[in-house]
């Protein structure tokens, strides 16, 4: 038996300096920003010590990490990724923003999703875009007709618009359907909307959904889609990521490719991720079940006025705590009472009001004393 992902304890945990464990006190745990309380793949660190034995700490190219990328693509998802219409990025976020100053212009229209990643809403605005939410159904999926009349509005007049696409959904944990990516595609094209799909937690499926590329879509002509290894593997320190867009897309693929560079040393990482992650992947999704699953029972036990769901993706849980009457932002009762620090509701878009996002990827034994402390001071407040 390998040794556990999540093995590590909270006190060896403390002993980071990343975000996540220095933003708040000890007598906190921190289940908030998408870390990953694990122990890294042993290629990456691999590829790591090699890097610095070779003293290799210059400028990145791009050909190591798409070719990587590409093959992981094939393998997991049957995408054949065209190297000659990729481009490197330090991560998916400055990857947007390079393709937004692209395919929009000051004062356009950006469409995201309500609830949706913050940065959708922050990123467009610090480039002069005007953002406008479309609402997801109660189930969390795509409301594609609020999505069309959304896009007519966008780019109504004439103006460029773009929709940033969450691909697996953050936060509510779904995968977006072949058929509900198709009629996206259908709906972009008739209103002259570019789709910017981000779909950094594509690989961390579980077995009862499956993950389809945007531009793996029968037929797809224009679009961009944008990756990086840093949430599977836990690389965010470790800058790297590709954007990839459609055939019809060439004249925006040029204008990127000047834009901010990856570093090294995450074309380092990410590389040997794609490449040798694959049965690290395969564990990490095998505890991150277990995980999920220890939740929602856990829930159902202690705290059954907390509504969640299964999520068909990623490693975070979008907990409704309206039932709980604990006031818009969650949140902040559960840092100041239960001392567990998960991400505010509100934060993710007006539908976010009376939800928390928790972090599941850390230990079994952690995320029972998250769960256990949440439910006592929820139930004796």
């Amino acid at each position: 038996m390998p040794e556990p992902i999540f093995g590590l304890p909270l006190e060896q945990l403390r002993e980071r300096v990343s975000a996540k464990w220095r933003l708040y006190p000890d007598d906190i745990i921190p289940a908030w920003v998408a870390e990953m309380d694990c122990t890294i793949a042993e290629p990456v660190q691999d590829a790591i010590r090699r890097m610095l034995e070779l003293g290799d700490t210059g400028y990145p190219l791009k050909d190591r990490y798409v070719e990587a990328f590409a093959a992981f693509a094939d393998r997991h998802w049957d995408w054949a990724v065209e190297p000659d219409r990729a481009v490197l990025s330090p991560d998916v976020m400055m990857g947007i923003l390079v393709v937004l100053l692209q395919v929009t212009d000051p004062g356009d229209v950006v469409v995201i999703n309500d609830p949706v990643y913050p940065p959708f809403e922050h990123f467009p605005a610090l480039i002069g875009r005007q953002v406008r939410r479309a609402a997801m159904t109660e189930s969390g999926r795509l409301d594609l007709a609020g999505l069309e009349e959304a896009f007519a509005g966008a780019a109504a007049g004439g103006r460029r618009a773009a929709y940033l696409l969450c691909n697996p959904h953050n936060p509510t944990g779904v995968v977006h359907t072949e058929a509900e990516l198709s009629e996206v595609a259908r709906l972009a094209d008739q209103h002259g909307v570019s789709v910017i799909s981000d779909e950094i937690h594509g690989p961390l499926v579980y077995a009862e959904a499956r993950f389809t590329p945007y531009l793996s879509l029968p037929g797809i002509e224009r679009g961009f889609a944008v990756h990086s290894a840093a949430k599977t593997f836990s690389l965010a320190a470790l800058k790297a990521g590709v954007v990839v867009a459609a055939p019809g897309d060439t004249g925006a693929f040029a204008g990127m490719a000047h834009g901010p560079n990856a570093s090294l040393s995450g074309v380092y990482a990410h590389a040997a991720a794609w490449n040798h992650g694959d049965a690290w992947l395969v564990q990490l999704l095998t505890e991150l079940d277990a995980n999920r699953r220890l939740v929602v029972d856990r829930l159902a036990a202690q705290l059954p006025g907390v509504a969640v769901r299964m999520p068909e993706a990623t490693y975070l849980m979008w907990l409704d705590c309206r039932a709980l009457g604990l006031g818009e932002d969650p949140a902040t009762f559960f840092r100041d009472r239960a001392k567990v620090a998960l991400n505010s509701g509100p934060s993710f878009g007006p539908a976010g009001e009376g939800h928390a996002r928790l972090n599941i990827a850390t230990s079994p034994e952690i995320l029972a004393e998250i769960i256990d402390r949440i439910a006592v001071a929820s139930t004796f407040r």
